[in-house]
């Protein structure tokens, strides 16, 4: 069961949400005939230029314009011209569908522990993410307040701060392995969940817990069973 918690953070994008599936469904439905070769393109951009600006060459960019950026990227590969479909492409990273068992999770964990979402996604973007896709929250914070990109500290102190607790009463959740490096380094308890297309754990890696899925994580914080 865990313990000694007082508040619960989430990374959003793959954690709570299906960001490889639904990024590719969207462009497979701006380019019918594209294959995974698009979706890689588009999580290249996106990483390459979230590098640039924590190595400090280039200035930071919200989530929003690197978006877009990949959106022109895939489109120019694709040879898709329609401005109104590239348009809506640009926002495919807003209309991401949650994973089966996020929201029941989420209220579940709600009921006892304070919820906060800590996303890479833009204000805007998370706004409308968080929409969506059905997650409720306590608070969520855009990681564009510090104009900067997990796994940078600062993003990791903004949740902190917010959380209002010393760090080790303070837990993480994602389903990257990186992710938590960067909250650890930061003081802060550690949960990994898997899904599909995350960064699993490495053998050198020293989470606090590791769980198959957000139920089975909700279960072991509430001390509740799955027949209840």
């Amino acid at each position: 069961m865990i313990r000694d918690v007082d508040v619960v953070v989430f990374d959003v994008l793959g954690t709570l949400v299906d960001e490889p599936g639904g990024l590719g469904a969207e462009i497979r439905a701006a380019a019918p005939e594209s294959g995974g070769e698009l979706l890689a393109l588009w999580q290249q951009h996106v990483e390459t230029e979230q590098q640039r600006i924590a190595r400090g060459h280039r200035a930071y960019a919200n989530s929003e314009v690197i978006d877009a950026e990949a959106a022109r990227r895939v489109a120019d590969r694709a040879g898709l011209t329609d401005p109104a479909a590239i348009a809506r492409l640009a926002t495919a990273g807003q209309r991401l569908p949650a994973w089966d068992d996020s929201a029941a999770g989420l209220a579940r964990l709600a009921e006892r522990f304070p919820l906060v979402g800590l996303s890479n996604a833009s204000r805007a973007a998370l706004l409308r993410l968080n929409a969506h896709a059905g997650l409720r929250w306590h608070q969520a914070l855009s990681a564009e307040a510090v104009r900067a990109y997990k796994p940078a500290p600062e993003v990791y102190r903004l949740a902190i701060d917010t959380a209002g607790c010393p760090p080790e009463r303070v837990l993480m959740v994602a389903a990257h392995a990186w992710d938590l490096r960067g909250a650890q380094a930061c003081g802060m308890r550690t949960a990994y969940v898997h899904r599909p297309g995350g960064d699993p754990p490495t053998g050198s890696d020293t989470f606090d817990w590791q769980f198959d899925g957000l139920a089975e994580l909700s279960y072991q914080a509430t001390g509740s069973s799955r027949t209840e």
